[in-house]
């Protein structure tokens, strides 16, 4: 009876162990395109040469918000009244 429990727990174990990794598996997948996306958009800005002067810490920061999806619109001054 008691190896009757043990197999029980095991079984139950097991599939409890395979319920959490199947549900990693999206999440591992969305951290490695963000890991891409940063690791792409920080070489692509290194080569501007206005980011070549900015620290480490101000191009990750830029890296980070465009990776996120910030859009930097520029904004034109009207002369029309």
């Amino acid at each position: 009876m008691n190896n009757f429990f043990s197999k029980i727990y095991l079984g139950l174990l097991a599939l409890g162990f395979t319920t959490i990794s199947l549900q990693l598996l999206p999440i591992s997948r969305k951290a490695s395109i963000w890991n891409r996306c940063l690791r792409k958009t920080s070489e692509t800005l290194s080569q501007v040469k206005a980011v070549k002067k900015m620290n480490d810490e101000s191009k990750e920061v830029l890296s980070v918000m465009i990776c996120n999806g910030a859009v930097f619109e520029p904004k034109f001054k009207s002369n029309i009244q």
